[in-house]
């Protein structure tokens, strides 16, 4: 979860000296009592265990002090490289038999045992189906031969990101994110929702920092931003908590558009109540990441200041729970899902176990005693009723509009979700207009209701409609406009538009550069297998459902000359070397040697993007 830059690594070496002997000392100290430490209610601890010795000491399995609820194992990590999908682990300073023989004692005891796969230093890139399946093979191996209940999910690093025009994160086409997604469906098919616990620890950078940027479909912005974000909404079914790293995090943006930063109460509610909310991504209207349900959001904290940057004292981290469990709004940053609290908030996770330890406990201790003296509400299960009467109130060639009658739940009903197909739209009213359909087709539509908690109605009665037929239609779409280059290699040009529009609707585009020509359904693509060093025209014209073709667009560019290499950590760079990143080509501005956060995106200081 934490790796120290190279710059700091030969003070650290003197640092895990002393950390050594301090763990020695403490060693020595007295857990809680097991009568101090029933469970509280639905507010569970959760921690990490470290497979290696970092300083901050080794602890048997067994002698994990009891506020702890669920233990994660970490780390799994890939072997033979990020790419090949396979997962490996063996435990540290313990026999087989005996970490086997642990992992039981500790579930006998009540509590939960889960491998996390990843850390700072184990990135995981399922770019293929064979990686996939390597990955589903491998983990569920190691589930079955320890015993473990279930899969903590830490990728970090580059082991999520989001190829560009991938810029729907309901339906996202990156390789890496699309097979990790199928995955975690199929390992939790083998083992089953109510047996298996699947979570998730991304970092802010995963998840939050996607309410500004998009990494699919931004420019000039990280891939990577909000990576998380698809895997997560694909999986909220199954997911049971996500436990957000809360540090080694830079300043994000909350829901009041206002710079949140770390190790205060104020960043934690900021950070929560985005997930219990919800939000757009990219601050866009039309894709909104809904909420997730109360019990499924867990707040992830350093035990101490050398678990990583951000520690938030005790006192701190009980104000912010105070705000989003009682409603105790702070002064600087109100709860916009809820100004009562979140009475089935999760509870908290803890990087790591082993910095409680050579903290005294006091993570654990003192939150264990603050969650012991709440009292949870059952969570609310009701689902509203199903929504009655959907009708048809008109049909086009490519639209149906429909209604239907509001359904009732005990705590309110928030919206309703209308499927036909495989497409699912969300909606606040008892009404919509569903757009983009294909003339003279037959579509079967239903409305299930949902309520502040997630639960959601079954599906009411289905209505079958036809569109109608695009009799006779020899109009065209109009031109698509705003064609522009948004990024280039020295083998590929990257070009987006905005739509065209249409009587009937666009059902795609054409884009043409001499001999060659591509389909495209989105407004962007990257065309690669170019030149280095080479001029070309790319024209692109939108075509309808009817075969009508609009006119060219056109736009001019270059590749890259030939030299760029792609960036990476640990390199001399000279003033006017050229290094790729992220699709895009940067020019260096000044001397230095690269470190790994310092990618050309980040430190526009250093690199000037290419035009």
């Amino acid at each position: 979860m934490y790796a120290y830059p190279s710059s700091t690594r030969p003070l650290l070496a003197a640092w895990l000296c002393l950390a050594v002997l301090a763990a020695s000392i403490l060693s020595s100290a007295a857990f809680p009592s097991r009568a101090s430490a029933a469970p509280a209610g639905g507010y569970k601890i959760v921690g990490y265990w470290h497979n290696f010795d970092n300083g901050s000491g080794f602890i048997r399995l067994r002698d994990v002090s009891p506020d702890f609820d669920v233990v994660n194992v970490s780390f799994a990590e890939p072997v033979g490289g990020s790419a090949t999908g396979t997962i490996g682990f063996a435990p540290y300073n313990y026999t087989e038999a005996d970490f086997k023989a642990d992992v039981a004692y500790l579930k006998s005891k009540g509590k939960k045992v889960l491998i996390s796969i990843g850390g700072a230093n184990g990135q995981v890139q399922l770019a293929t189906a064979a990686a996939r399946d390597a990955f589903v093979s491998s983990v569920t191996g190691i589930i079955d031969k320890y015993g473990f209940d279930g899969l903590d999910v830490d990728f970090e690093g580059h082991s999520l990101y989001l190829n560009a025009g991938d810029s729907d994160f309901r339906n996202p086409t990156t390789p890496v994110v699309v097979n990790l997604i199928s995955a975690l469906k199929s390992i939790n098919g083998k083992y089953g929702t109510d047996k298996f616990i699947l979570t998730m620890a991304p970092e802010t950078f995963f998840v939050q920092l996607g309410y500004s940027f998009y990494g699919g479909s931004c420019i000039s912005c990280d891939s990577r931003a909000g990576a998380y974000l698809p895997v997560i909404h694909a999986t909220r079914d199954i997911l049971d908590w996500l436990q957000v790293q809360n540090y080694n995090s830079g300043p994000i943006t909350g829901l009041d558009d206002q710079y949140h930063t770390m190790g205060n109460a104020d960043f934690h509610v900021a950070m929560a109540d985005m997930l219990l909310t919800g939000f757009p991504v990219a601050k866009n209207a039309s894709q909104v990441f809904p909420a997730l349900k109360q019990e499924q959001v867990v707040l992830g904290l350093p035990a101490n200041g050398n678990a990583g940057g951000g520690f938030t004292s005790a006192a701190d981290v009980q104000t912010a729970l105070d705000a989003l469990i009682k409603g105790k709004q702070l002064s600087s940053y109100k709860t916009r899902g809820s100004s009562t609290g979140y009475p089935n908030f999760g509870g908290l996770m803890t990087w790591s176990i082993n910095w409680d330890k050579f903290n005294g406990f006091e993570f654990s201790s003192k939150h264990r005693a603050y969650l012991n003296a709440i009292a949870p509400q059952a969570p609310d299960t009701q689902a509203p009723s199903v929504p009655a009467n959907l009708a048809s109130t008109g049909v086009s060639s490519t639209s149906v509009s429909l209604s239907w009658s509001a359904s009732t739940d005990n705590a309110g009903v928030t919206g309703y979700v209308v499927s036909y197909g495989t497409v699912q739209l969300n909606v606040s009213g008892t009404s919509a207009v569903v757009t983009g359909l294909a003339p003279d087709t037959n579509y079967s539509f239903t409305v299930r209701a949902k309520d502040a908690a997630g639960n959601l109605s079954a599906a009411s009665a289905a209505l079958n409609v036809r569109t109608s037929a695009a009799s006779g239609d020899t109009s065209p779409p109009t031109a698509p406009s705003g064609l522009s280059v948004t990024g280039k290699t020295s083998a590929s040009i990257s070009l987006s538009w905005t739509a065209s529009t249409d009587n009937v609707g666009v059902t795609g585009y054409t884009v043409a550069y001499g001999t060659q020509q591509l389909a495209v359904t989105g407004t962007s693509i990257t065309v690669s297998g170019l030149t280095a060093g080479t001029s070309y025209t790319f024209t692109v014209k939108a075509k309808d459902a009817a075969g009508n073709v609009s006119p060219a667009a056109t736009v001019t560019a270059s590749t890259d000359a030939a030299g760029a290499q792609a960036w990476a950590a640990g390199v001399a760079y000279k003033t006017g070397d050229l290094a790729t990143y992220g699709g895009k080509t940067y020019s260096c501005r000044q001397p230095h040697t690269s470190l790994q956060g310092w990618e050309p995106p980040n430190v526009p200081a250093l690199w000037l993007l290419q035009a």
